[in-house]
């Protein structure tokens, strides 16, 4: 994506209108967004004496101090200016109600609400003819009620209104996770703030009743956000994508329709029905990432954001979150540390970096950018998130709990700060407390699928099967090439005595393996998941998955494709196939004896990094199985070999000695030649 002269100038004057009108209305989330991204369009390089710099000028500046297009808001705004600023000092000082008050006095609100009130609630014996003939002068009565002000004016004294009972929501709940915690507060002004922006709408509706007239998509926005509190998803999805089509630049709006998506066919579905321009590109990848999708062609859209704003810290985080979910943990890393070299003060998105630290276990990388954040601003959700994993990655769960609560207690909807928490809680036994960290995560947001695996494997401690398997069914379907949620799967059917079921989902566990190994190539949804060993032939595959497959055949009588899955689990010692098993298999007696592979998959990361994962538990295991097997089919040569193997690697000696042992005797008892 390559962008001429004007339609760079064009960008920047939208991006920097963007700012001002944001700033206005006090949303600065989104004003950051927008100069973030106006900072990181390259200056276009000209000389003094160009008689280009004039227009330039021109045009950098004039579009953010433009007065309001529409002649009857320019004059409305013009009236009301000294109040307006009025209001805005008392919103900048967190006085919300006071704000309000300035344009909407608590008995405009009162009169206006109980307008509003439903009239078909009659007495009994009453007919229904009066309350519904009641209706249009109610539509009249309210419309009269609402004060002649700007629409800028209505947004900012509505917005304060919304963010006085978000206040007041958390100022009456109890401290976190403490015994009255049940996160069942409400805000009390939603009511208000609906009633107020209905009779708005209503009174500015066109004659086709599709359409309001001179709207300028700020309110739209806030009644879409109203009604996504209200649960009302499906609405407030209507009104978010009106606001888009009105004011494109308000990236608040394109992330709170971000929320109300929880699947990819959700975001295709709704693709077509938004504004075609940059900024819906950028909400498509952002979208994406946070359904944990993670393609070729994202990457390809990226670079081509990434050519017009190279230094743009939030494309740079999506790159990052890319190579994350990518499982390339190394990318990752060197993309989260460039954009802590670029803007070393930034700390959105930085509770990621230290997950992947953490699991990278990089102690002193870790500890520097706790340090770090702490001296910047120690009173960020993000920096209390950090420090907590630094204590967690320390073994102190005790204070990696204090510091994720203290997170929780500058922003309940902190995500990463109820998940994590949740972590430790399991780390602490407390699997009451875990299992209520990781649903409040889940209220946060139903995408996470790190919540659904945790209360899966919480119920599964408690031996609650059904449970266990459903969550982490839910965390499979937001994550379905992720072959650690398909090994919980199967697993926990293992355990409910379902092994046919249990047997396919770790098979989709294996071809998850294959996705990531290929950068997202692997096949079709359901290639090779039900399939015979062959399926599988060439790739490198986890041992622990497949001596559990094979184990799962052994149950159920299948001793055929027990053994086939058993050779394969032995191939991945040298990176083989298991089609010359019955020849002498090569021993790596560098590795480490008893390596287990972790819950990461870590044996199956070496073998994709070098020829082959080594001598593992699992292997040594389906290496036992295998002679057991030989010396059931009084196949003594191979039996004789394979324990011999065994005594070589050191895990499974001592049985391996008896086997040796009972294949000695019984070649005497029938009069065979010992081996030498």
């Amino acid at each position: 994506m390559s962008l001429t002269d004007r339609e760079k100038s064009q960008l920047r004057s939208s991006l920097q209108d963007a700012v001002v009108k944001c700033s206005e209305r006090c949303l600065y989330q989104s004003s950051k967004w927008a100069a973030e991204l106006l900072d990181a369009i390259p200056e276009p390089e000209a000389s003094p004496d160009d008689s280009q710099l004039s227009d330039a000028t021109t045009t950098y500046t004039s579009a953010a101090f433009t007065m309001n297009a529409d002649p009857d808001e320019a004059i409305l705004e013009a009236k009301e200016i000294n109040r307006y600023l009025l209001a805005k000092t008392f919103f900048d000082c967190r006085e919300y109600d006071r704000c309000s008050a300035v344009f909407l006095p608590d008995s405009t609100l009162s009169g206006i609400v109980a307008a509003k009130e439903p009239k078909n609630a009659t007495p009994k014996g009453k007919g229904k003819g009066k309350a519904t003939s009641a209706a249009p002068s109610s539509r009249s009565s309210t419309g009269e009620l609402l004060p002649r002000i700007s629409q800028r004016s209505l947004f900012l004294a509505l917005y304060a209104k919304y963010l006085s009972g978000e206040k007041s929501k958390d100022e009456e709940a109890e401290m976190v996770m403490g015994p009255q915690d049940i996160g069942a507060c409400i805000n009390k002004q939603l009511l208000t703030v609906s009633r107020i922006l209905e009779a708005w709408f209503e009174q500015r509706k066109t004659e086709d009743g599709d359409d309001v007239e001179g709207s300028q998509g700020w309110l739209e926005y806030l009644y879409g956000m109203v009604l996504a509190k209200e649960k009302n998803e499906e609405l407030a999805l209507y009104w978010l994508i009106r606001s888009v089509h009105l004011c494109p630049m308000n990236w608040g709006c394109w992330l709170e329709m971000t929320t109300l998506i929880s699947r990819v066919e959700d975001l295709n579905r709704i693709m077509p029905r938004l504004p075609q321009n940059i900024v819906s590109f950028m909400f498509h990848i952002h979208t994406s990432l946070e359904l944990y999708q993670h393609d070729a062609n994202l990457a390809n859209s990226l670079d081509q954001l990434l050519s017009i704003f190279p230094t743009s810290s939030f494309l740079l985080t999506c790159d990052a979150l890319l190579s994350y979910h990518a499982k390339d943990l190394v990318a990752a890393e060197q993309h989260f540390s460039r954009i802590l070299a670029l803007h070393p003060r930034r700390l959105d998105s930085l509770d990621h970096y230290s997950n992947i630290l953490y699991v990278m276990n990089a102690r002193p990388k870790l500890a520097f950018l706790a340090h770090l954040c702490s001296s910047v601003d120690k009173f960020r959700p993000e920096s209390c998130v950090i420090i907590g994993n630094y204590y967690s990655l320390l073994s102190l769960h005790e204070k990696a709990v204090q510091y994720f609560r203290r997170a929780l207690m500058l922003d309940r909807s902190c995500l990463s700060a109820w998940t994590l928490m949740g972590h430790e809680y399991v780390e602490l036994k407390n699997t009451h407390a875990a299992i209520e960290s990781y649903r409040r995560a889940v209220d946060v947001n139903r995408r996470d699928y790190r919540a659904w695996y945790g209360l899966g494997q919480t119920y599964e401690v408690l031996e609650m099967h059904a449970y266990a398997l459903w969550y982490y069914k839910k965390a499979a379907g937001l994550r379905p090439w992720d072959g650690k949620m398909w090994m919980a799967v199967g697993s926990c059917l293992q355990r409910m005595g379902r092994n046919q079921d249990g047997i396919k989902a770790l098979k989709r566990a294996l071809l998850a393996e294959s996705y990531y190994e290929t950068g997202g190539g692997g096949g079709g949804a359901g290639a090779g998941v039900v399939g015979m060993p062959g399926s599988f032939r060439g790739m490198h595959m986890d041992p622990e998955i497949l001596l559990q497959i094979a184990s799962m055949y052994d149950a159920t009588g299948e001793e055929d494709d027990a053994k086939a899955y058993m050779e394969m689990c032995v191939a991945q010692e040298d990176g083989g196939d298991g089609s010359q098993l019955n020849e002498s298999i090569a021993i790596h007696n560098d590795s480490p004896p008893g390596e287990a592979s972790d819950d990461e998959g870590a044996a199956g990361e070496r073998g994709r990094d070098g020829g082959g994962t080594g001598v593992t538990a699992a292997t040594s295991k389906a290496r036992m199985w295998l002679a057991r097997f030989a010396m059931r089919a009084e196949d003594y040569g191979t039996a004789n070999r394979l324990a011999s193997e065994l005594c070589q690697d050191g895990v499974e000696v001592e049985e391996a000695k008896a086997l040796i042992r009972e294949v000695r005797s019984r070649m005497e008892a029938s009069g065979m030649s010992l081996p030498t």
